[in-house]
Formats: C-alpha cells, sequence, structure tokens
C-alpha cells in the first residue's frame, strides 16, 4: 500500500463513519429511521469500496444504538450487502438496480421480525424498508455523478433532486446533534450556504438554505430553522458582491437579530451563535484556490470565450493562407496559359509550303534560271494556286496541276509529291501543337478550378462564426431535464440557410432521438443528425447537427439495353454534394454496346469526381471535354445534368449534345432545351445552361436520345408526361420507358434511359 493510500483509507474510513452516525439519526418525525442502509447500498453501487463502506456502517450503527437487537439486525444488513456483492464478483455478473434495491429491503427483515415478536409497531418498520429502498434508488443517481461520472459535467434534473434529499436528510440527521448550546445543523448549515452563496449564484444558497430547513422539519417536527436559514442566505447574498469577509459579517448579523430581535428560537443565549462563528472562521481560512475549484463544479454555465476567440482567430489565419494560395494557382494558370503554342496560321503555312516546293523541287533543276528570268510572275501565281487546293483538299493530284505548269514544267510527279508530303506533315504538326495546347490549357484549367475554390474556402472561413450561446445554455438545460448528459456544446449560423450544432454526449445517450427534437425545437429549425464519431474522451461520442434543408428529393431510373446489344452505353449518376446539393446525371456513349459503356462511364466517372471536389459547372465539362478530345479515338458522349439546391429549390440544367429535359409541376410541363455538342467532338465548346426554380411537388425529367427519338417530338413527349398523374418516379420512369418501347413495336432501336426525380 502506497503512502498516499495509507493516508487517504482511513480519512476516508473516519468521515464515512461521520457521515454514517448524521444519517443514522436522521428519522421521520423521529419514528422511522430507514436513510443509514439505504445510504451504506447506494455508495457501493457508486463503486466504493463494501470493505470501507460496510465497517463504517457497522461501527457507525452500533455507536449510535448498541442494544443487542440493533446488533444483530446491523450484521444482518451488512452481511446481505458484502456477501451479494462478492457473489456477483466471482461469478463476474453485474448486479443490476433491482437486485440491489431487493437486498435492501432483505436487509430491514431482522427489524420488522424483532419489532413484531418484540410487541413493537412493526409497520414502521415495513414503512422504513419502503423508504429505504426508494432512498438507495434516488442516492444513486448523485453518488454516480460524484463517483463515477465525476462533478466536471452539469447534473441533470434527477441528480439534482437526489443531491436535495440527500441533504435534506443529513440536516434531519444533524438536528439532534448538540453539545451544550453548539448545535452541529448549524455549524452545517452556516457554513454550506456561506460556500454555495460564494461559489455559485445567491438563489443557489436561498434554495439550499430553505431545504435544510426543511431536513430539521422532518425529524423533529417543528419549523424552528427554517426562518433563520433563510435570514442567514438572504443576509449574505446581500454582501455577495463586496470583500469576501463582509459575507461572515453578515451571516453573524443574521443570526444575531433572528435570535434576539424576531426571537425565532426557544431559550436563545449569545452561546448559541458560536456554531455560526465557527464556521465563518474556517470559511475565512480556506484559501482562494479552493473556492475556484468549488466554482468550476458549481458552475452552470460557459461560454468559452476565450476556446471560440481561438476557433475565430484560426480561421482568420486560414483565410490568409487560402488567399495566398489561390493567388499562387491564379499565377500558375495565367503562365500555362501564356505557354500554349498557336500552330502557324494557313497563310503562313501556304508561304513555307511555296518556300519548300522551290527548295526542293526547283533548287536543283537545270532549268531554274530560265523558268524565273521568263516567267517568274506566272510560276508565283501557279505556286500560290497549288498551295490553295493543297490545303482546301487536304492533298492534290495530277488534275490538280495547272495547265502552265504542265506545259512548261518536267516534274510534276516530283511537285504533287513533295506537296501532299508537306500537307501530311502539316496536319501531324497541327495536331500535335494541338493536343499539347490541350494539355497545357487544361491544366491551366485545373489551376484555376482550384485557385476558385480556394478563394471559396477563404470567402467562408472569412466570416467569424457566430455562436450562440442564449441557444446553448437552453439546449443543456432541456437536455439535462431529458436526462441526457451533454459535457461540450457548440451552436453556430453557418449560413442564411443553416443552422449547425456539436454536442459531445456519453456514449449510453448518443442514439437518442430526442436530442435532435431538443434542439431543433430550441434553434427553431427541424434538425438531423449529420454524422456520429467516437469523441477522444473514452466514453464519449460527438454529434454532428445540422438545418435540414427545405426540400428533399427521391428519385426512380428505368433503363432498356437496345435490342440485340449486350451492353448500354447509357450511363446515370446521383450525386450527394456537399451544402445540401443533389447531382442527377444521364450520359449517352457514341452507340451502344461495350465500347459506348466505357465512354460513358468514363465521362460520368470524370463528372463526379470533379463535381465532388468543388469544381464548377462550366469548368467541369470544360476540362471533360478536353480530357476527351485527347483520346486517340473518337469517344463522343451526350451529358444531361441537373444539379438541385434542397436549400432553395434551385435546379441548375446543364446540357451537352442531350435531348430536351422536362420539369413538371402542377400547371404545366415545361420543356428544357439544349443545342451543344456532346462531349469529346471539338476541343472548345461551351455547354447550355438554365437555372430553373423548382417547388414542392415538381418533377424533373431527363432522357436519353433513345426515349426522346421514339416519340414524334418534344411536344408529344411532353403531353405524354403530362398525362401521368402518378406520384411516384419509380412508376413515372417506367411508364416512359413503357410507352417508348410501345411507340417502336416493342423494339429498342437504341439504349433507353429516363431519370425522374420528385421534389417534396
Amino acid at each position: 500500500m502506497t503512502i498516499k493510500k495509507s493516508v487517504f483509507y482511513p480519512i476516508y474510513f473516519v468521515l464515512l463513519t461521520g457521515i454514517f452516525y448524521v444519517l443514522c439519526n436522521a428519522s421521520i418525525g423521529s419514528l422511522i429511521y430507514p436513510f443509514a442502509i439505504g445510504f451504506a447500498f447506494a455508495l457501493v453501487w457508486a463503486n466504493q469500496k463494501p470493505w470501507i463502506v460496510c465497517p463504517a456502517y457497522l461501527v457507525a450503527s452500533i455507536v449510535f444504538d448498541y442494544g443487542f437487537y440493533n446488533i444483530i439486525s446491523t450484521i444482518s444488513a451488512v452481511s446481505l450487502l458484502v456477501i451479494p456483492y462478492y457473489i456477483h464478483v466471482l461469478l463476474k455478473r453485474n448486479m443490476k438496480i433491482w437486485e440491489m434495491a431487493i437486498y435492501v429491503a432483505l436487509s430491514n427483515i431482522s427489524n420488522i421480525l424483532f419489532s413484531y415478536f418484540g410487541g413493537g409497531t412493526f409497520y414502521y418498520e415495513i414503512i422504513s424498508m419502503v423508504i429505504s429502498v426508494i432512498f438507495m434508488l434516488l442516492s444513486t443517481n448523485i453518488l454516480e455523478a460524484i463517483f463515477v461520472r465525476g462533478l466536471s459535467y452539469k447534473l441533470t434534473i434527477m441528480e439534482l433532486i437526489s443531491g436535495g434529499l440527500i441533504l435534506l436528510v443529513f440536516s434531519d440527521g444533524l438536528t439532534p446533534l448538540w453539545i451544550g448550546p453548539f448545535s452541529f445543523l448549524k455549524l452545517f448549515v452556516s457554513f454550506t450556504t456561506l460556500v454555495i452563496a460564494y461559489c455559485s449564484k445567491s438563489y443557489f444558497a436561498v434554495f439550499v438554505s430553505v431545504i435544510m430547513g426543511f431536513g430539521s422539519l422532518l425529524g423533529i417536527n417543528n419549523p424552528v430553522f427554517i426562518a433563520p436559514f433563510i435570514i442567514w442566505a438572504m443576509a449574505i447574498s446581500l454582501f455577495k458582491s463586496y470583500k469576501k469577509y463582509l459575507m461572515p459579517v453578515a451571516l453573524i448579523l443574521g443570526e444575531v437579530l433572528s435570535g434576539f430581535y424576531f426571537d425565532l428560537y426557544y431559550n436563545f443565549s449569545p452561546w448559541q451563535i458560536s456554531p455560526v462563528i465557527t464556521s465563518c472562521l474556517i470559511f475565512l481560512a480556506i484559501p482562494n484556490k479552493a473556492f475556484d475549484k468549488i466554482k468550476a463544479i458549481l458552475s452552470t454555465k460557459s461560454n468559452r470565450i476565450a476556446v471560440k476567440d481561438v476557433v475565430n482567430r484560426n480561421r482568420e489565419v486560414l483565410e490568409n493562407r487560402l488567399r495566398t494560395l489561390s493567388e499562387v494557382f491564379s499565377d500558375m494558370d495565367k503562365t500555362f496559359r501564356k505557354l500554349a503554342k498557336k500552330s502557324l496560321s494557313e497563310k503562313d503555312m501556304k508561304d513555307v509550303l511555296r518556300r519548300e516546293l522551290k527548295k526542293k523541287v526547283c533548287e536543283n533543276c537545270p532549268e531554274k534560271n530560265r523558268c524565273y528570268r521568263a516567267y517568274s510572275n506566272e510560276m508565283e501565281g501557279v505556286l500560290r494556286e497549288i498551295s490553295d487546293i493543297a490545303f482546301e483538299k487536304g492533298k492534290i493530284s495530277v488534275l490538280d496541276i495547272p495547265n502552265f505548269l504542265n506545259a512548261h514544267c518536267n516534274k510534276i510527279t516530283t511537285i504533287i509529291s513533295t506537296v501532299n508530303t508537306l500537307c501530311e506533315q502539316y496536319k501531324r504538326y497541327s495536331e500535335l501543337i494541338g493536343n499539347i495546347d490541350v494539355s497545357k490549357l487544361l491544366i491551366a484549367d485545373q489551376l484555376y478550378g482550384i485557385s476558385e475554390i480556394m478563394k471559396k474556402l477563404a470567402k467562408e472561413v472569412d466570416m467569424p462564426v457566430s455562436f450562440d450561446n442564449v441557444r446553448e445554455e437552453k439546449i443543456m438545460e432541456e437536455l439535462l431535464f431529458n436526462e441526457v448528459i451533454c459535457d461540450d456544446l457548440i451552436v453556430y449560423q453557418k449560413d442564411i440557410h443553416t443552422l449547425e450544432a456539436t454536442l459531445l454526449v456519453r456514449n449510453e445517450d448518443k442514439d437518442k432521438a430526442i436530442i435532435p427534437n431538443i434542439v431543433g425545437k430550441i434553434c427553431g429549425n427541424e434538425m438531423a443528425v449529420q454524422r456520429t464519431i467516437s469523441s477522444v474522451k473514452p466514453g464519449w461520442s460527438t454529434l454532428s447537427l445540422k438545418t435540414i434543408p427545405k426540400y428533399d428529393c427521391i428519385f426512380g431510373i428505368s433503363m432498356q439495353t437496345k435490342s440485340g446489344s449486350a451492353k448500354s452505353g447509357d450511363c446515370h449518376s446521383v450525386l450527394k454534394l456537399d451544402s445540401d446539393k443533389f447531382l442527377f446525371a444521364l450520359c449517352d456513349g457514341m452507340g451502344s454496346g461495350d465500347k459506348a459503356e466505357e465512354i460513358s462511364e468514363n465521362a460520368i466517372n470524370l463528372v463526379e469526381n470533379f463535381y465532388k471536389a468543388g469544381f464548377e459547372s462550366d469548368l467541369v465539362l470544360s476540362s471533360v471535354n478536353k480530357l476527351l478530345s485527347l483520346q486517340r479515338e473518337e469517344a463522343f458522349s451526350a451529358l444531361d445534368i441537373c444539379i438541385l439546391d434542397l436549400k432553395n429549390g434551385i435546379a441548375d440544367f446543364v446540357k451537352m449534345g442531350t435531348p430536351c429535359g422536362f420539369l413538371v409541376s402542377k400547371e404545366k410541363c415545361q420543356i428544357i432545351e439544349g443545342s451543344s455538342l456532346p462531349l469529346g467532338i471539338v476541343k472548345n465548346t461551351v455547354p447550355d445552361s438554365k437555372k430553373v426554380i423548382t417547388e414542392a411537388g415538381d418533377f424533373i425529367i431527363l432522357t436519353t436520345d433513345g426515349i426522346s427519338d421514339s416519340f414524334e417530338s418534344d411536344e408529344k413527349l411532353a403531353e405524354f408526361i403530362c398525362s401521368l398523374n402518378d406520384k411516384n418516379p419509380q412508376d413515372i420512369s417506367d411508364k416512359i420507358l413503357d410507352k417508348a418501347l410501345e411507340n417502336n413495336q416493342g423494339m429498342a432501336k437504341d439504349d433507353m434511359s429516363v431519370l425522374v426525380v420528385k421534389i417534396f
């Protein structure tokens, strides 16, 4: 045994013995004594050592009444505490609270039997048994909070009630304890009132003094102490804001007024002030550091201003760094765009072609001087004509040679071969330079996108977090009232639509449905738990709650592969983005089968990843288009996208080479048109986009050309959609697909897909 334990355990034993002795004196009308045994069982339930608790109770009970019957009853009660406890330990089985209640009841059997056979009023002992069980059950609440959970957390309503009950019973037990004129009740109450008034709110001191006054009433059926205790608390509270020593002075004056002026006691003498004076001296002797610890325990509110200031200061630092990084990527974007080298223009290339012809064909020709002396202008015109034809057709043949050249030149074959070779080289050169430029521009686009994302993040963290201390306090109190222990809580406004809350709760409370209900009720918004993670603090979990957006959505998808094809070239995506946005997309790869499936899946995967990273629609589609255009093989994809913001109901339609989309509301069916080319055809293309405001009950419908081409026109498809009265999006998509197949006599002439989204 260490020195620390060797000192602690004896002191703890003496302290428990004193507490049990006081509780042995606690009674109801000096007839029923049920409290000491219940408290002993409650202490063991709260993980206190039975080998300390039981001897302390045994000694205190025998000192209180050393009669034979009481000694037997006490030993019997202790046995019913110790034996079941160690049986459960040996069996490695946790004791249930209801089992403990049974053992408490059985511990009173000996008292009932002695009273019954001894001719006493045994029904008092039956009442005592019932009250001891109730007292044990209530006491476990506060004792668990003290010894198991710790006093660094706010107490629940039941814990406060059980704490007040123990205080009442303890005051009851102190009431008959006097040494001459010295009252231990007055000593305890006066000191407790001073400490609570100094370390907590004044009304707490008044409330506690009333509880202790009623404790004395419980034992002696006399309210003599209630009024003096209230006068003490009020007198102390009046001087709380001033010097510390004025509070004891006010207490002594309150006692003098109660005894001499108001005559609230019987046979009051000056010596009866001694307990109050003693408590005042003890209070003044205690250092302020000790009171600071008590204040921390009794504190009911913690704004954590310093922590919140640190959060906002860190956000400011992060904002500056993000803006700096954004500028770096922006400069890199500009640099890469300047690195893009444009290929030679057609005019310049024609000049190069003419020079190369002269160099390769005419340079070593014996007729060179004669031709250029006699036919200089005519030869320049002929070469210009040949270069124009070559660039228009891509190559030349004998039929394209001008008559003048046929009549005056004997190297026609060499001219044709040289021109065609140069045209082919120019074509390869242009593609190479073009692809290099596209790659550089693609990198520049990504750098620009990263710059914009960082700029947005910097803007988000630029505004300081607005913490709501009032709501935090209300939520904390409501959670405690509903038996949910919350160690820490932060409520803050993220944006105009979104309120967020982060709670640190016990693991046993994390799944309680009442938590989002309470937070939502106090915040004035419907809230939902977004995620639950294990805290770094063992036994606790962190809950992140967020305002539920105004709208929600469900979707249905129906697809049919082209008849005779093994795989579909259509694919779809439904993706939850940040900030309560949903991405709905249909992608139609060129053709059908394996190759079309690969093309569409590649395109849709690129789109998903760009959107998840936070890129804007124009930049996403521009980047995907450049990537697809760099492939050696043709890889065209028609892409239909709708981004739905659930916070405000705004839908962004983005279309590239796709059929019309539809927005179906109660009044009409709106056609969303698009005329842009599909992805991958040309390197620079601009998607068609349109912003539409939706409402609850609206349907968004996207289709591939396999569906739209099965109807005579977009208007006919819109008429059919309007004729449907279904409320389930899956039923609507199924019926549109069935009608498209019916229009084609049951054949799928192309891959068919229809995506229906319902907003509610």
